[in-house]
């Protein structure tokens, strides 16, 4: 039943048997067959056939995705086989946020390659959030609270925001003592709602909501908040991850060092995840063990907290 399913899955992709047919180097009522056979197995017509055109059924469009899953999850399980009596091998697709892509997951890929000369990966750094669910993707790296899904989410390190600022900004305009104290400050901030979890955030102040901070310059991109704040054009609230190279070199001085994301009730982290059935299981998960191993515990970016 497996190949006949592996079979469906290539004329769906293909719009007929014959070219199926000819791939395998077979007779067209080859695979006619088995697609009878298939049916029959399932009490249920997959396909809609005439002399010029295949399209599926209602029947068969719902059993497609169905058929796609357990493909998947015998090319993983043939894939774990094989990795107990070599090395892993193959292509691992991931997907991580802009910034922290290129900052912390490309570095660890080029070692991830290094170690694994079988392996290969592509890399998409966007801010957009993939639906795993329709495309195949391995590994997602995620950032922030994660809502409730059927994806299988592994947390590589929590995420700490810490409030910046150049010590030119701080020479000019005073150190504020408090949170309170940022709403007569220049704040950089999120340019369109919804602001993320934790942003302007503090234990006690404000019943743990975002302050109502106000400043001149506003973006989208973290980037460019990160890269006004060593301007000195104002403070910014932004991962460790982020500002942590920033903050060793004394470009950047952290206002309020105990207070942090991870004293607050909702408590965001950094997370890989995978959805069951759409990814190479044994890859991804020796992918996520390497990034956790990688990052540390405590991650290496929060080496500035201590």
């Amino acid at each position: 039943m497996f190949d006949a399913i592996q079979i469906f899955l290539e004329v769906v992709q293909a719009g007929s048997l014959s070219a199926v047919a000819k791939r395998h180097d077979v007779a067209v009522s080859s695979i006619s067959r088995k697609m009878d056979a298939l049916e029959a197995e399932l009490g249920i017509k997959l396909f809609h056939r005439s002399s010029r055109r295949l399209l599926l059924t209602d029947s068969g469009e719902q059993f497609l995705p169905r058929a796609r899953n357990i493909a998947a999850e015998l090319d993983d399980a043939r894939q774990a086989m094989s990795e107990l009596n070599g090395d892993p091998r193959g292509l691992l697709t991931v997907t991580a946020p802009s910034a922290f892509g290129r900052r912390h997951i490309a570095p660890a890929v080029a070692v991830f390659l290094s170690r694994y000369p079988l392996m290969e990966v592509d890399l998409h750094v966007s801010d957009e959030i993939v639906d795993l669910s329709k495309q195949r993707v391995d590994v997602a790296v995620r950032i922030g609270v994660l809502p409730d899904s059927d994806l299988v989410a592994t947390t590589l390190a929590p995420l700490h925001r810490l409030t910046c600022a150049s010590p030119a900004y701080l020479a000019r305009h005073g150190r504020p003592a408090t949170p309170q104290d940022l709403l007569q400050h220049n704040c950089l901030a999120v340019a369109t709602p919804p602001v993320p979890a934790g942003w302007w955030c503090y234990p006690g102040v404000n019943r743990e909501a975002p302050l109502p901070i106000r400043g001149s310059f506003r973006s989208d991109d973290t980037e460019s908040l990160l890269q006004a704040a060593l301007a000195g054009i104002g403070i910014v609230h932004l991962a460790s991850w982020m500002v942590c190279d920033a903050m060793e070199s004394g470009q950047l001085v952290s206002i309020f060092p105990t207070y942090y994301s991870a004293q607050m009730k909702i408590r965001p982290g950094i997370h890989a995840v995978r959805m069951p059935g759409r990814s190479h299981a044994a890859k991804a998960q020796l992918f996520i063990a390497h990034l956790r191993n990688a990052f540390g515990e405590p991650a290496y970016w929060d080496r500035i907290l201590n």
